[in-house]
């Protein structure tokens, strides 16, 4: 029987016009997808995450790895500087090296290779252990600040010197929101970096080669 049957009474027509909208109202067909398009954003940028979040501490071991594995070569006499040798390395050199060994996650560019913006390596000598700093250089003494490169140096020393490698790497980041929250090194403005910042260090004395 049709709502504007003749037939039927005002009351039982407005009740026959209202049940399509109680029926809809009532279905739970669809209900499942229509919960998942709300919740699908924050799922997926939560798994996206917890994935960078995994790559990122491949990253940090791997540049970890680096560091370990330049510090044992300028340990052993396999890379010098400034000593006349066959193993000398400059500058640039060494950081192609470096970047050599993370480049199975992080590329380097000739750009970035010539000039430092990614990553950054500290290596120097120093009179003793004690001399060797324990903190990372701040422009400021403030509660955000960016890194002071002013000190950064490439005087590795000779036999039995005292070493240190520092690299540090500004790995970009995407998904993971939370992490520049929690990092005081950020642009010299202040405002949020979109990266975090991996840090390897490596100090030790160089064996008496000949």
């Amino acid at each position: 029987m049709r709502v504007d049957d003749p037939h039927l009474s005002p009351q039982e027509a407005q009740t026959r016009r209202r049940g399509p909208w109680r029926r809809l109202l009532r279905s739970r067909d669809g209900a499942a997808a229509i919960e998942f398009a709300i919740l699908a954003i924050p799922y997926f940028l939560i798994i996206f995450a917890i994935i960078e979040t995994f790559v990122a501490y491949t990253a940090e071991q791997l540049v970890s790895n680096a560091t370990d594995t330049i510090a044992r070569q300028m340990r052993t006499g396999q890379i010098t500087a400034g000593m006349n040798r066959s193993t000398d390395k400059t500058r640039t050199q060494m950081r192609e090296i470096f970047c050599k060994e993370v480049s199975i996650l992080i590329s380097c560019t000739p750009e970035e290779i010539a000039t430092p913006n990614l990553l950054l390596l500290d290596i120097r000598s120093f009179a003793t252990f004690a001399d060797i700093p324990t903190s990372i250089p701040r422009k400021s003494a403030g509660d955000y600040a960016d890194i002071d490169t002013s000190g950064f140096g490439y005087s590795p020393g000779g036999p039995t010197s005292i070493n240190m490698i520092r690299a540090y790497y500004r790995w970009q980041v995407i998904t993971d929101l939370v992490r520049p929250y929690i990092t005081n090194i950020r642009p010299t403005d202040g405002s949020l970096p979109s990266h975090f910042l991996i840090v390897a260090t490596s100090a030790f004395q160089n064996e008496d080669y000949p």
